[in-house]
């Protein structure tokens, strides 16, 4: 898949947002149906911490937004999308560039479609690792979203009689 124009343009304001800025990290690529967004974190004096390596809060703050963001785009207005918890696991220092693919499966938004016939809200919990230039997990990134319909888009009760 490539990049739209607007999902470039959205890149281009990613990159100059100033809290999406202060990770460090850099939007690479969005796909023009938001389904993969492309991170790179490299190692600088903004990225760096006491002993060297990448800050390990930059590693998370670099993936942090994406799922939300790509979930709100693929599933339209119609939905309220948040991040509702996240885990890191660091695996190495890291100690050089880094780099991060996320990417939403094939037929996620049909799942939570289906998921919110049955339920209020669901939560999909999504993974994606940073890793160095010869694919060395450096850390794992874990975000649980959840999902539901807007208030306003649900069927209003049928009124009593």
């Amino acid at each position: 898949m490539r990049e739209s124009l607007k999902t470039f343009l959205y890149r281009l304001a990613f990159n100059h947002w100033p809290c999406y800025r202060g990770s460090g990290g850099r939007v690479r690529f969005i796909a023009a149906d938001w389904s993969e967004v492309r991170v790179r974190l490299p190692l600088s004096w903004r990225t760096r911490n006491y002993v060297g390596t990448t800050f390990g809060g930059s590693m998370y703050a670099a993936v942090d937004p994406f799922f939300m963001i790509m979930l709100m785009h693929r599933l339209g207005p119609g939905y309220q999308v948040w991040d509702k918890a996240g885990r890191v696991r660091y695996r190495k220092p890291g100690r050089g560039a880094l780099t991060a693919r996320l990417v939403l499966p094939d037929g996620e938004e049909a799942a939570i479609r289906q998921a919110l016939e049955e339920a209020r809200s669901v939560d999909r919990t999504y993974r994606v690792e940073l890793v160095d230039a010869a694919g060395v997990v450096h850390a794992e990134v874990e975000k649980v979203v959840q999902v539901r319909l807007r208030y306003n888009d649900r069927p209003s009760p049928e009124p009593r009689p």
